[in-house]
């Protein structure tokens, strides 16, 4: 690895000095196994073993001047606390500085070692520079301060200098005087400017995770719904992105920004709702968000500004994952032409967009195809990842081929402070190691200018963004460096012989791919888009749908969601889900089965569209599975028809139909796009039909005749059979009383019997058979 090489021209340090007056001790010892092992020690430090030094926790929680010159005077304070079961007496609190470390390789040793080595470890200034505690009782703990002026600490030559804190004591099982506790950190020597300024570009990232949801409200301004309110605190003057420009905005930083940040806070700024149980109440931040949407504005001003393609797409998943899926890959250009109007139009500035940075820098070639299938010309890679050979820091930038510019950032000052910062101690260790490598850096070739660039996590906590921001203040006097934009960096001479071919896919590591997104992922956004793609061409207002839920699909790729594949596909779940209850606002009214009589008739199917916009380019389609028994249009047993509907409104469609034969006749009705696929579920109904045929009409109605016929002939009989009778009891009559006849009667018809009629029954009349 580079990195490795010693500080150039200096002179031997009053430490190491010492060093040597001590090995010389020892007989027979060389001067090396002295400075690797140590020499033989005083008589205080004699009974010291590795367990005993660790009795007492020695927190070194400020340092200052991180940076110091040589009119300063250096304030260390603390706390050191008993971790042992037995009283510490005749504590004492001492400052050691010594000696100065060659090469930032030295520096990573000495950051690792714990415990106290005797004569590797500074020996104390001592003397009035001292903390004095009578007693330290187990388990509690004191505070120290100790000012010491530089001049006493006989710093010796510019350079990185090993400065430890040390409380040593008695305890009951061991009187002799003994180092209990130690902490170390470093001290950056530079006085003067050096010649050759290391130009130095930090990357200032403003980066979230999702919380829109695709989802907006029915009303004409689409208000948007979040699924909590958690953004409105990390927003906040003392939230973690209220932190982040706050702090930046006094920087000489390049801010690296994912549109879709800027994009949620905005429509925070208007009405907006939050999720809650199964329904949504009103947000209520819109304050907050205009407050930190104008400082980002303020701070952005004058500044090189990166935009990420929006939502941040997780390249190196979509390499390694995504690629096989169809049309995964078709998102990033998109997603890179909304970033640049994203953050325009917000900011008011216009941003590069042709950086590409993948997840801790990890670069592949499958990863630089992907970041550069979207234009990227340029992408963040680092140190780790594209390794060099050299025994010295090159500058960042190397061309890797095919117009493609790699911008290594340097990976021991990019993870400088990834750990927990809340800690005070943690805190100024991290920012002195930063510091401490820095000038190590610089003294690689004090006479070679490089350009090197610091591209910390993408989303640093509220306590990890003060300590860098403490670190980069400590090197606002640019004595070794001096700050340089990421375009400019990026654009620098590459050194000779520096590493410029990217590695193969087995070198990727097998952290970072434990944490990529599944194939199932892309699988998913496919079928939304494939979703989406078929229910836009029906719509009057597209960009009412294809906007959020376009924006929704690039969520779904983010870098945020690496360590949460739970969360990450609830998410996907909850936008197909609600994609599809908008689809299906769009549907067929369900029909009872239908009876025909007649020969033709038309049949009703009601589309129904519960949207607030209007669809057309819709087609309904009936179709009988009997055409021979009932069809439409001269023997066809498909009809169609056009649809257009307005939003929140219903179209009855009507069908004519011819039937040929009784019976029942299964239909199908369906929605269809004008490309000719389907829309939405079919519909199914059955059609009963009872036509009377010509044929079957003159059965019927020759036997209706028939027995019309029959009828009239037998009342024809039974009026003669009638008349007969009375004629013949008439006669009888007559000769029985020839002799007083009745003058009326002879000639009178039968009283009952009516006249005689041959016409048929009129309708509903009985008729006795």
């Amino acid at each position: 690895m580079a990195e490795a090489a010693d500080f150039q021209g200096m002179s031997t340090s009053p430490a190491r000095r010492w060093l040597r007056r001590t090995a010389a001790l020892t007989a027979g010892v060389p001067l090396v196994a002295g400075l690797l092992c140590g020499p033989a020690a005083p008589s205080a430090y004699a009974s010291e073993d590795a367990t005993g030094s660790r009795t007492v926790d020695v927190s070194l929680d400020t340092l200052t001047p991180s940076t110091p010159r040589e009119d300063d005077t250096l304030t260390v304070s603390g706390t050191v606390i008993n971790r042992g079961k037995q009283t510490v007496s005749d504590a004492r609190v001492d400052v050691g500085v010594g000696p100065r470390l060659s090469g930032r390789t030295a520096l990573d040793s000495a950051a690792e070692r714990t415990g106290h080595e005797p004569g590797v470890d500074p020996a104390p200034i001592g003397g009035k520079y001292t903390t004095k505690i009578p007693q330290l009782a187990s388990g509690i703990s004191r505070d120290f301060s100790l000012s010491i002026p530089v001049s006493e600490l006989k710093l010796d030559g510019a350079g990185v200098y090993q400065l430890g804190v040390s409380l040593s004591g008695q305890t009951p099982d061991n009187s002799v005087d003994q180092v209990l506790g130690i902490q170390r950190t470093f001290l950056p020597w530079q006085p003067e400017a050096t010649e050759k300024k290391t130009r130095f570009t930090y990357l200032w990232p403003l980066i979230s995770s999702t919380r829109l949801t695709s989802e907006t409200s029915s009303d004409e301004q689409q208000t948007p719904v979040f699924k909590d309110e958690t953004l409105a605190a990390e927003l906040a003057p003392g939230g973690r992105l209220g932190q982040l420009v706050s702090l930046g905005s006094e920087l000489p930083v390049t801010w690296v920004i994912d549109p879709d940040l800027l994009a949620t806070v905005d429509a925070m700024t208007r009405n907006y709702r939050v999720k809650s149980g199964n329904t949504t109440v009103a947000g209520k931040n819109q304050a907050v968000a205009e407050r930190w949407l104008s400082a980002v504005e303020a701070a952005v001003q004058e500044r090189k500004v990166v935009a990420l393609p929006f939502g941040d797409p997780d390249l190196a998943s979509l390499a390694h994952r995504g690629k096989d899926v169809s049309g995964s890959l078709s998102h990033l250009q998109p997603a890179t032409e909304v970033a640049d109007t994203t953050v325009e139009t917000i900011l008011h500035v216009k941003p590069s967009i042709d950086f590409a940075w993948p997840v801790d820098g990890a670069v592949d070639s499958s990863i630089v195809d992907v970041a550069t299938s979207a234009g990227a010309h340029k992408v963040i890679a680092r140190s780790d990842s594209l390794q060099d050979n050299l025994g010295y820091t090159p500058s960042a930038a190397r061309p890797i081929g095919g117009g493609t510019t790699a911008v290594v950032a340097d990976a021991r000052l990019s993870t400088a402070f990834q750990g927990d910062m809340l800690q005070a101690g943690s805190s100024t260790l991290a920012v002195q190691k930063f510091l401490a490598q820095s000038l190590a850096l610089t003294q690689q070739d004090p006479k070679k200018q490089r350009s090197i660039v610091v591209a910390p996590q993408r989303m640093p906590t509220a306590a990890q963004a003060q300590s860098m921001a403490r670190a980069l203040h400590a090197l606002d006097d640019q004595r070794w460096t001096q700050p340089l934009d990421l375009v400019a960096a990026a654009a620098a001479k590459p050194d000779a012989n520096v590493t410029t071919k990217v590695p193969g896919a087995s070198q990727y590591p097998g952290k970072l791919r434990k944490q990529e997104l599944p194939v199932q992922a892309f699988q998913d956004i496919r079928t939304t888009q494939n979703r989406l793609d078929n229910f836009k061409v029906i719509l009057t207002a597209q960009h009412r749908v294809v906007t959020p839920f376009g924006r929704a699909i690039d969520r779904e790729m983010s870098t945020s969601w690496r360590g949460s594949p739970v969360a990450a596909q609830q998410y996907r779940t909850s936008v197909q889900d609600y994609l599809q209850s908008l689809t299906e606002e769009v549907q067929l009214i369900e029909k009872s089965d239908v009876t025909l009589s007649g020969r033709s008739a038309t049949i009703p199917v009601t589309v129904q569209n519960q949207l607030v916009q209007g669809i057309d380019h819709l087609v309904l389609r009936l179709r009988s599975d009997h055409p021979t028994r009932l069809n439409f249009d001269h023997d066809k047993g498909i009809a169609e028809q056009p649809i257009t509907v307005e939003g929140g409104h219903s179209q009855s469609v009507k069908f004519t139909a011819e039937a040929n034969a009784n019976g029942p006749v299964p239909m199908t009705a369906q929605l269809y796009t004008e490309d000719g696929k389907p829309y939405g579920e079919p519909m199914k109904f059955t059609v009963k039909v009872s036509e009377l045929t010509p044929t079957v009409m003159l059965v019927i109605a020759g036997g209706v005749l028939l027995l019309v016929l029959a009828g009239v002939r037998m009342y024809s009989r039974r009026k003669r059979a009638a008349a007969r009778e009375a004629a013949a009891e008439g006669t009888q009559d007559t000769k029985g009383d020839i002799d007083s006849p009745d003058p009326g009667q002879a000639s009178d018809p039968a009283p009952d019997t009516g006249a005689e009629s041959g016409d048929p029954s009129g309708t509903g009349e009985k008729v006795d058979r």
